[in-house]
């Protein structure tokens, strides 16, 4: 058991940064963390962290290591579990990362219903636009909005999520409303980038025959992250393609309007990824299965 506790506590350090603040948040002494990790290291043969008197890094060798040493945690875990018939008597961490407004509209509201259901279990949700590593930042699963590229993991397809064009009542007045694809070129798009800095941004819509058309508009404000690029739309300053979900309310409200319906942009997919391990924790299926169940019902909205 020393071995799996030694596991445990550079994983701590790693997502810390700090020895000392492990040992806070496991409540064991700083000498004791320092052993561990460097037992740990004496019987790898290598250096699985880099100190500095400023901050901690993780290594090559240390990044495999962890990703490993995750999925043996998990595994032992798994197995002390494995013979409890009771699903309230589920116990451990489920980590979760997910877009912004998908967290806080739909996944934090309904979450109060899934940890009084299981008691036992804790929950570590990460929203963010960037999209994480799920197998070197610990991440049980993750849900993605789009095309997906990561070979490694499992994907579980949920549904599409519909897109709409919109804009403020506001920026309608001082603009006018466009009525063809056409118009776009004499208005504003918002634009949205996760590294400020790129070329101009496209106006994405289908065509009657079903094929993915763009229009290059004119953009004077552009955005980081999907909070900002709604904010900014309310703000009147320019036109934003979104899920419609995340502006529904907006729109019933008439803070938003619809424009161009006709010419909308693909609906994008909407999936769960997860590691593929041979055993996964009966905890992180049953956040799975009810999450997968959370959205579908949210797309058919």
């Amino acid at each position: 058991m020393k071995e799996l506790e030694a596991m445990q506590i550079l994983l701590q350090v790693a997502e810390q940064k700090s020895f000392s603040a492990a040992a806070d948040a496991l409540n064991i002494p700083r000498s004791t963390v320092s052993a561990a990790v460097q037992q740990l290291e004496a019987e790898l043969g290598v250096r699985l962290l880099q100190r500095t008197t400023r901050r901690v890094q993780v290594t090559a060798e240390g990044e495999l290591f962890m990703q490993r040493a995750r999925h043996v945690l998990n595994e032992v875990e798994e197995l002390r579990h494995l013979f409890r018939e009771r699903q309230a008597d589920l116990r451990g961490v489920i980590r979760a990362d997910m877009p912004v407004p998908l967290a806080c509209g739909l996944v934090l509201p309904a979450l109060p219903g899934f940890v009084q259901r299981y008691p036992g279990l804790r929950v570590e949700l990460s929203s963010t636009d960037r999209r994480v590593d799920p197998l070197h930042e610990g991440f049980d699963l993750v849900v993605r909005v789009g095309e997906l590229s990561d070979s490694t993991l499992i994907a579980r397809p949920l549904g599409q999520q519909v897109m709409v064009n919109c804009v403020s009542p506001a920026y309608i007045s001082q603009y006018g409303l466009p009525q063809t694809p056409d118009e776009l070129q004499q208005h504003w798009l918002i634009g949205y980038s996760q590294t400020l800095g790129r070329a101009a941004q496209c106006f994405e819509y289908t065509d009657a025959q079903g094929l993915v058309q763009t229009v290059t508009m004119p953009v004077q404000v552009t955005v980081n992250n999907t909070g900002a690029y709604t904010a900014a739309c309310l703000a009147g300053l320019g036109i934003i393609q979104s899920p419609r979900r995340g502006v529904k309310d907006y729109l019933q409200r008439g803070q938003l309007v619809e424009v161009l319906p006709q010419w909308r942009c693909p609906a994008m997919p909407v999936s769960i990824l997860y590691p593929e391990r041979h055993f996964q924790p009966q905890r992180v299926r049953v956040f799975i299965d009810w999450l997968a169940g959370l959205i579908q019902a949210s797309l058919q909205d």
